[in-house]
């Protein structure tokens, strides 16, 4: 089920994966673009994904029902 450790596990996750496009990137003159690119990619995926995971695991606004009759809806 979904819970706040997903988010340390995706993180962990992530970070082996920019350790090993640190290692496993391209030699050459632009292994440096590559490197950057590659961990850069990974961080913007993974602060994409958590922030839209606490979203929806934490909402800041509670949905509503607009289908009740007003004297069936608790204020």
């Amino acid at each position: 089920m979904a819970n706040g450790w997903s988010v340390i596990t995706g993180l962990l996750i992530c970070v082996a994966m920019a350790v090993a496009a640190w290692f496993f990137s391209p030699k050459g003159e632009n292994q440096v673009l590559w490197r950057s690119s590659i961990i850069l990619s990974i961080a913007c995926c993974f602060l994409m994904w958590a922030i839209t995971f606490l979203a929806q695991l934490h909402p800041l606004i509670a949905p509503r029902r607009s289908d009740l009759r007003e004297e069936y809806v608790h204020h």
